[in-house]
């Protein structure tokens, strides 16, 4: 019965996108780290990629399961692995920008852009779960 309440409506889909906004801002927080660090190349995952992949999962849950709701199966790809409901990534070298004299592949101004993309996509994430947690708890609690 608990299954059919945490895996309906949008809820799996917000837990998923939490899971990857977490674990790529760490990654951009050590690429803002090593910003001075030679020879370090900064590493990110594709988000496009995710975005197409997490598509792709709610399609299939709605085919299965109708409105209903359901588990959100996502397929594992050679960056991101969703198993046992727990997220490993492998983050892949960017390499797009000019390498400086001391061999870092920095550029500031892109970094910082994508810490607020996705500190936002994951504070956007994180207040639609909690609406849908704080609404719930009003039904479990049956007040309104």
């Amino acid at each position: 019965m608990i299954d059919g309440v945490t895996n309906s409506d949008a809820i799996p889909a917000l837990e998923k996108l939490m899971q990857f906004a977490g674990r790529r801002h760490t990654l951009i927080v050590n690429n803002i780290a090593n910003l001075s660090t030679p020879g370090f190349r900064p590493t990110d995952l594709d988000v496009e990629s995710f975005q197409a992949m997490l598509g792709e999962g709610i399609d299939e849950r709605r085919k299965a399961n109708g409105a209903g709701g359901g588990d959100l199966n996502l397929k594992s790809t050679r960056e991101l692995d969703f198993s046992n409901n727990r997220l490993e990534v492998t983050p892949q070298a960017l390499g797009e920008n000019i390498l400086f004299h001391d061999g870092n592949d920095r550029n500031l101004e892109r970094i910082m852009q994508d810490l607020i993309e996705n500190a936002s996509t994951f504070r956007m994430a994180a207040d639609f779960f909690r609406s849908r947690m704080d609404l719930i708890n009003t039904a479990i609690r049956e007040r309104i």
